[in-house]
């Protein structure tokens, strides 16, 4: 299973989350979206996914916090705890045993990120 985790502002729009999907460079659709269990909520997140057609898998804070992540964001980790709210949703995601294909890459806006992550069952 292919999975894209996403970070996001409350300024980011729906061209903000596919340019972060496109500058990780994976090729294919994602099997699954990710993203923390509040953002999955938001008008932005829910017309991405329509869009998109992949479902969607709301991560709570907790796995979020628990997940180690290639890169450091400061903001990120001082609002979410860990260093990559991206990083973290793809790997909690895609299961046990998850690996990172693509570490978080960010829009041209700088309003959301992505990274894509590979479960262990494919």
């Amino acid at each position: 299973m292919i999975v894209a985790g996403f970070g996001f502002t409350s300024r980011a729009t729906v061209d903000s989350l596919l340019e972060a999907l496109n500058a990780t460079g994976h090729a294919g659709p994602p099997d699954r979206i990710a993203t923390a269990s509040d953002k999955a909520a938001t008008p932005v997140f829910r017309a991405f996914a329509a869009r998109s057609g992949a479902p969607v898998a709301a991560i709570d804070a907790e796995r979020i916090e628990a997940i180690q992540t290639e890169t450091r964001s400061r903001i990120s980790h001082g609002a979410r705890g860990t260093g990559s709210v991206a990083e973290a949703a793809a790997l909690a995601a895609a299961g046990p045993g998850a690996v990172l294909l693509t570490a978080r890459s960010i829009s041209h806006d700088r309003m959301a990120t992505c990274a894509i992550a590979k479960g262990a069952d494919t």
